[in-house]
């Protein structure tokens, strides 16, 4: 079985060939694009792309469709990070360790690279339409799944409830639609678009999608428990912003132990989801270490 690092060295091998787009563009602006998006971090979304490939087809994960669907599913998250650091939002000056772009390049270089990031998703997920490895009609499928997830009904529809629950006593349903739209659809994005792309059944689709709500769903929770408890250096971004934006979370609702009653709610129903694919006759041991994994962070 491929380990999730095989996984992560293969994206982070491919992420500088997938930005080098076509033309000519300001050198400025490409190091900014790069800056950012060779940043490092836990490439999650990618790393499950890929392993989802595979267990779906076998040496899926080596195709130009499925590393370039991964590349513009990390470059669509990597455009967030640098949107969501900006003064006008979340106003933070760390993120993987390193200085925010914004910090580095100045407020317009960094949201002209966020939206260079945005826009060059999209042109990897085209240039493959001619290639006849998987039938057009997939290809549609896979790119309209993956447009779904990054907009107004995904993650900057998930951004706007962020910016609205400052200041505001929010409901845990309200807790769960923000932090569902904002994280757990751009790895659905990803998990599901991939099966798309393969032409996966429609059980096959279901179970993917919920494992992606429920593993956005624990990895928030944590998010949430960690901006807590957790030490800046080893987060490698900055702690207790939540609390400085007075936003509504997981523990701002519910507490630090309710928040961990609720993230054990949440592991069963992805243990669940794993069950149905593995009655769908899909291998999912990589899917299961990875969520053992994400058991056990601790940043």
């Amino acid at each position: 079985m491929t380990e999730e690092k095989d996984y992560k060295v293969r994206i982070e091998a491919y992420l500088p060939q997938a930005l080098e787009a076509p033309g000519k563009m300001p050198s400025t602006l490409l190091d900014a694009m790069t800056y950012s998006l060779m940043a490092g971090g836990k490439r999650v979304r990618p790393v499950l792309t890929l392993a989802v490939a595979d267990m779906l087809e076998s040496k899926a994960s080596s195709k130009p469709e499925v590393l370039d669907l991964a590349a513009a599913v990390e470059m669509i998250h990597t455009y967030s990070l640098i949107h969501d650091d900006l003064p006008a939002m979340d106003d933070d000056v760390l993120r993987r360790g390193k200085a925010t772009n914004h910090v580095v390049y100045g407020e317009a270089m960094a949201i002209l690279a966020g939206d260079a990031l945005l826009t060059r998703a999209f042109e990897l997920m085209g240039r493959s339409y001619a290639k006849d490895t998987y039938p057009a009609e997939q290809k549609l499928r896979a790119w309209a799944y993956l447009s779904s997830c990054a907009g107004a009904s995904g993650m900057v529809g998930g951004q706007v409830l962020d910016i609205e629950s400052e200041d505001k006593e929010s409901l845990l349903e309200e807790i769960i639609e923000l932090q569902t739209l904002k994280t757990a659809r751009l790895i659905q994005a990803g998990i599901v678009g991939v099966a798309e792309l393969l032409g996966a059944s429609e059980k096959v689709l279901k179970s993917l999608e919920d494992f992606g709500l429920y593993l956005g769903q624990a990895f928030q929770i944590q998010d949430d428990i960690l901006d807590v408890v957790a030490e800046e250096a080893k987060l490698g971004k900055s702690t207790g912003k939540d609390q400085d934006h007075n936003k509504g979370t997981f523990v701002t609702l519910l507490g630090l132990q309710g928040a961990g009653e609720k993230l054990a709610e949440v592991w069963q129903k992805l243990d669940l989801s794993l069950k149905q694919l593995r009655e769908e006759g899909l291998e999912t041991a990589f899917l299961e270490n990875y969520v053992d994994l994400l058991r056990q962070r601790t940043y």
